[in-house]
């Protein structure tokens, strides 16, 4: 073979090498899209009859509530004040992803007897707000931090110290959220992730094993297509960027946000604040994503039975409502 058809033959390989990278790349880019759609869906209410859980229509004789709304980007999000009139301190909370607020309801009317007033709200695409879609998981955090400008500009909420609270999606925004400018007392993270893309490469690698690390490019570069500068911001950063009191709590066996994974608590040496508390849920099945929220006897309950029964299943460990409560007590002594 001639010298120009071997460099003509060299050519067609390198050529061919470039092309099947590119189509590589954006084959592996559009799966990446496809799946964090599906999973980044909206968190609709299911309707009443197929789910055991209660919701707002079983406490409202109890506990009234007054619903505002505020802006996150182009939707508009439906928030709620509970307890209109207890003083002892506003409890901002931030939900999980999949749903809304009043999946938590128990647990907030619970704080509500306990003398605080809570402002819940679903989040984008979730609940009773609007979105086609959650968006991922840098969302809650956006959210988070504009519901407390809402809070600081009405002018009752606004002069009441504030304290943040969530779980897991809600959870990583509750210390996230502390690399924002706001004036909070005390936070409780419950289940969160550090960042948004730890957890998308834990759940990567839960799904597609060893060959997950292939996809690391492509869901870093969703992410941050998706949110730009706000898809990065960590929840240890914030903790530490503060001195005011936070406490984490994690489950010893968390199948969702790993213990030793994504969690905040897995970055336990790298937190600096000397105000932060821990708390590990480890009892055998009260101990994972969400399970340390059941009480005693629906652990019991649902080991024996498939369908749940409603009075049980919508009990709330206590232990949990306490810790929170004289947390944030002592956040404001």
């Amino acid at each position: 073979m001639s010298k120009t058809g071997k460099k003509s033959k060299k050519r067609a390989i390198l050529i061919f090498i470039a092309l099947f990278i590119v189509i590589s790349i954006v084959v592996g880019y559009v799966i990446t899209c496809v799946e964090m759609n599906k999973n980044f869906g909206r968190g609709d209410y299911p309707e009443k009859r197929f789910a055991a859980t209660y919701f707002y229509d079983h406490y409202e004789n109890d506990y009234p509530r007054q619903e505002v709304s505020f802006l996150s980007g182009e939707n508009t999000l439906k928030g709620y004040i509970y307890g209109g009139s207890n003083d002892k301190g506003l409890i901002v909370f931030a939900h999980g992803i999949g749903g809304g607020h009043e999946y938590y309801l128990k647990l907030l009317t619970k704080l509500v007897d306990d003398g605080w007033r809570i402002f819940a709200y679903d989040a984008t695409g979730s609940g009773n707000s609007e979105g086609e879609g959650s968006k991922g998981l840098a969302q809650s955090v956006i959210d988070l931090d504009l519901a407390l400008d809402f809070t600081e500009s009405d002018p009752e909420l606004g002069k009441m110290d504030t304290y943040v609270l969530g779980h897991s999606w809600g959870g990583y925004a509750a210390a996230a959220v502390l690399n924002f400018d706001h004036d909070i007392k005390g936070c409780v993270s419950m289940s969160g992730y550090n960042t948004p893309y730890e957890q998308l490469a834990e759940s990567c690698d839960s799904m597609f094993g060893k060959a997950s690390f292939l996809l690391y490019p492509f869901i870093w570069t969703y992410n941050k297509m998706k949110f730009g500068k706000d898809s990065s911001w960590s929840a240890v950063d914030g903790i530490n960027k503060t001195d005011i009191p936070v406490l984490v709590i994690h489950g010893s066996n968390d199948e969702i946000i790993g213990f030793e994974n994504s969690a905040i608590i897995a970055h336990k040496d790298e937190i600096t604040n000397p105000n932060v508390e821990y708390k590990v849920f480890s009892e055998e099945g009260r101990n994972g994503h969400n399970t340390y929220f059941y009480t005693p006897e629906y652990k019991e309950y649902k080991e024996k039975v498939l369908t749940p029964k409603s009075e049980l299943y919508n009990g709330f460990n206590q232990e949990v409502i306490d810790l929170i409560d004289v947390f944030f007590t002592k956040c404001s002594e």
